[in-house]
């Protein structure tokens, strides 16, 4: 058996690794409030940073590489790419094969378009977790608790307002995820 905590314990600084423990935590609530098997959920969100620390243009030649790269805004801010790129070190360096912890690392960063549940509490945990201290993470982690659907668009708002805020371009998988849950997803608008 892999012991995934002694290996992130050796991998990130110490505040990072307290982040992944913290949303290894509320992804699992989450996933007992949202019928997710819920070691699943502790899983994905314990190794959702894997590649958060790697240097830029280290996250950005293993995604080129990779063929991950999906837009412009990705090369110039690679940090974006440590999703994705940490699903891909997961399966290379760990063995890791779950196809649903490794989708929801890979989208945790910015979102994308019909996220499933796991995706979502990935996604959310992340934003949740106990340490988080931002302007409406109160509200967030009670709608979290209640409404899995509105809290991920109301992330992804707030996400959207803090960029645009700090004169920050958009991701456009972020925009296309709020879009499509007002959308697709029948959320009132």
């Amino acid at each position: 058996m892999i012991d995934y905590q002694k290996i992130l314990a050796a991998r990130l600084p110490e505040k990072r690794y307290r982040h992944s423990l913290g949303v290894a935590t509320t992804a699992a609530q989450l996933a007992n409030q949202n019928k997710v098997d819920p070691e699943q959920a502790r899983l994905a969100g314990l190794l959702h940073d894997y590649a958060r620390d790697l240097p830029g243009p280290e996250l950005l030649a293993l995604a080129t590489r990779a063929g991950l790269v999906t837009c412009e805004l990705e090369r110039r801010l690679p940090v974006l790419l440590h999703g994705p790129v940490g699903a891909l070190l997961l399966k290379q360096d760990l063995g890791l094969v779950d196809r649903a912890i490794l989708q929801a690392v890979a989208r945790h960063t910015v979102g994308a378009v019909a996220m499933t549940t796991l995706d979502k509490i990935i996604y959310l945990a992340d934003a949740i977790e106990p340490e988080r201290r931002f302007p409406g993470v109160a509200e967030l982690r009670r709608l979290a608790g209640t409404d899995l659907q509105a809290a991920l668009l109301k992330a992804f708002e707030s996400s959207i307002f803090y960029l645009l805020g700090k004169g920050q371009p958009l991701h456009p998988a972020t925009v296309e995820a709020r879009n499509y849950i007002l959308l697709a997803e029948g959320v009132e608008i």
